[in-house]
């Protein structure tokens, strides 16, 4: 795919310190993407005065309002839009000037990109963030982790990923045809790695590129509302929503068995906290059945799909 314009999406809420931080990173990135590159931020009804701030400060820069979705706003932002491709970035992400030419190379590359995402550090620029993701199976659910053994000797190097929170190029009319970014995650957690297990599902990759830069603050806006303690609890209710979702076979199977002694374990050290995000999950059960209805490949070759993807990304 020849890419001779796109478009950054910057995802809002309540986030204008980090907005007033980060934007001009943006800009500056979009000024120096090679193609026609416009930036619009999708304010998901802060009441920070963002909007306000951003029409007297940045009065060149679009702004979309949207009801809260989490990332899921950004799938009727982007039916909107002409772009082959959008990036898709958070608030609490700063660019780096060069960083979106080999994102969109990407595609150029691969017939089969379904995103790209760059090499993320920490905010402060000294530590490995993230964005080379893999996969592993843990007390019987799935987790997406960039930070691994051994992964300071391989950051460098392009590859296949399973996952892009954060920042990540996205081919508008492939992400749009498997659903985008799915409301049964919201407020958020764990939606980027569904994203990237139906993309490959549907015979799209995730691409790694790590000569795009880019810096994440990492819950810059997220942690606030939530709290450490409440960000583990939506990773735990959403891991179980995509295992009840996604997984079928003898992984599926693991997954249920694994259910009861790990809520054992959480009554007796007194993590009620933890069972709640069961219980949680539960309620949502009804969403995660409709999904599983809406397949089109028989439970053989999902099965068979399923497995390879967790065995290219295994660690």
């Amino acid at each position: 795919m020849t890419t001779d314009r796109t478009h950054i999406l910057v995802l809002n809420y309540n986030g204008r310190p980090l907005l007033d931080e980060c934007l001009p990173t943006i800009v500056e990135a979009a000024a120096g993407a090679g193609v026609p590159c416009a930036v619009t931020v999708v304010d998901n009804g802060s009441s920070d005065g963002s909007r306000e701030w951003l029409a007297g400060h940045w009065p060149e820069i679009g702004l979309i309002g949207h009801d809260n979705l989490g990332l899921a706003s950004f799938n009727d932002v982007l039916e909107t839009l002409e772009e082959p491709i959008v990036l898709l970035l958070n608030n609490d992400v700063k660019l780096e000037r060069g960083s979106l030419p080999p994102l969109l190379r990407a595609f150029e590359e691969h017939d089969d990109a379904l995103f790209s995402a760059p090499l993320c550090w920490t905010f402060d620029g000294k530590d490995y963030e993230g964005m080379r993701t893999r996969v592993r199976s843990r007390f019987g659910l799935v987790q997406g982790m960039s930070r691994v053994p051994g992964i300071e000797q391989v950051w460098h190097k392009a590859d296949l990923t399973a996952a892009a929170g954060p920042v990540l190029a996205v081919d508008r009319r492939r992400f749009l045809e498997i659903g985008g970014f799915d409301p049964l995650y919201f407020p958020g957690r764990i939606e980027d790695l569904d994203l990237g297990f139906r993309g490959w599902m549907a015979g799209y990759r995730g691409y790694y590129e790590p000569q795009s830069i880019a810096f994440h603050r990492g819950f810059g806006s997220f942690g606030p509302a939530f709290g450490a303690g409440g960000c583990d609890r939506l990773a735990t209710r959403n891991s179980f929503l995509f295992a009840w979702k996604n997984l079928r076979g003898l992984r599926l199977v693991r997954h249920l068995l694994w259910i009861p002694p790990r809520l054992m374990y959480w009554i007796a050290r007194g993590r009620l906290d933890m069972a709640f995000s069961l219980l949680a999950a539960i309620r949502r059960w009804g969403k995660t059945r409709t999904n599983r209805q809406r397949r089109r490949v028989g439970n053989e070759g999902w099965v068979a799909r399923q497995e390879a993807f967790f065995r290219r990304f295994a660690w």
